[in-house]
């Protein structure tokens, strides 16, 4: 999201030698003072809970017993063109351009003034076409963590379909924008992020299909912590806690699924079986490299690279999930 006109601020030194750095700074120190709050405030226990194992999500009432990797065939085939929830139905192919305009329309935006369309929020022409129709389609069956993880790897996955071939062609035609496909598909994966937890400003079309879904989503986040409530024995007075003001949106509960399960739908927008992320990286060094110094970057694949003795990093290396929407 940006402002009409979009401003940009003032430099605050070689860190901040632009808005989206000094943006993505402050969004990783918001995301510190969470991960800061999993061990002072306990909530690790419960958030553990939430993560959700992609192996157990069931379908039409039956385990796919495959595997937790989101890049498995075993998920990204699961939808095509044709199917009834393909996440990029209905939705514009074209993702980028230099000729349509963002969505500033004060019934379109949360929260804009009414009747106003010169102040207040926009979308950007990208987010117009955010492939979640399958999130829209999510029956009330939807309700285990597991099967909700599913269901946001293919959009995330799927959005990354639409948008890396359309990047490309886009700055074919019309240069380099000053955005990487990485810086791209992070702010793709922020704004999936707001969707789950309640934050997002657009408002879709006159359907109002993006509010159905809000409502959808909390109806299947409270039946998480329903579940989360009969299973956890001990930890139950914690829970119960800890969510004790959360109906009826769920807010904490939504931002504690979140922050369990960014990194698995970060692998899900950069799988690359097809090489077509290869070299990309990420557009500064937000990476730890396993002896909690940082200074690494995402060079391949948009990912982080192994740690220094060696081993995968899951380390998500956007903190954009952590800036308000109206600022990305």
């Amino acid at each position: 999201m940006m402002a009409p006109g979009d401003p940009r601020g003032g430099n605050s030194g070689e860190e901040d030698k632009d808005a989206k750095n000094m943006f993505d700074r402050i969004g990783q120190q918001v995301y510190k003072e969470v991960e800061k709050e999993k061990v002072e405030k306990d909530a690790k226990k419960y958030i553990k809970e939430l993560e959700g194992k992609l192996s157990l999500a069931k379908v039409s009432g039956v385990e796919l017993a495959g595997s937790n990797d989101p890049c498995s065939p075993d998920y990204t085939t699961r939808f095509d063109a044709n199917s009834n929830r393909y996440p990029c139905e209905k939705r514009s192919p074209v993702r980028f351009s230099d000729e349509s305009r963002s969505q500033c329309t004060y019934n379109r935006i949360k929260d804009n003034e009414k009747v106003d369309n010169t102040c207040g929020a926009c979308a950007p022409f990208r987010r117009l076409s955010v492939c979640d129709y399958n999130l829209e389609k999510m029956g009330r069956t939807s309700t285990t963590t597991n099967k909700l993880l599913l269901d946001v790897c293919l959009a995330a996955y799927y959005e990354a379909e639409s948008l890396i071939p359309d990047h490309a062609q886009y700055v074919a035609k019309y240069g380099d924008s000053g955005s990487t496909i990485c810086t791209v598909l992070a702010r793709s994966f922020a704004d999936i992020g707001d969707i789950i937890r309640g934050k997002d400003l657009f408002l879709g079309g006159p359907s109002q299909e993006k509010k159905k879904l809000e409502e959808r989503l909390k109806t299947i986040f409270k039946k998480i912590h329903g579940g989360l409530s009969r299973t956890n024995g001990k930890n139950v007075d914690a829970l119960k806690d800890r969510y004790k003001d959360d109906d009826p949106d769920y807010y904490q509960l939504r931002e504690d699924w979140w922050t369990a399960n960014r990194d698995q739908v970060w692998k899900a927008m950069t799988c690359d079986d097809d090489n077509k992320l290869a070299s990309a990286s990420y557009f500064h060094a937000t990476c730890d490299g396993g002896d909690n110094r940082g200074g690494a970057q995402a060079n391949n694949k948009c990912r982080c690279p192994m740690t220094s003795d060696g081993k995968p990093n899951d380390q998500v290396p956007t903190y954009f999930d952590y800036v308000p929407q109206y600022l990305r």
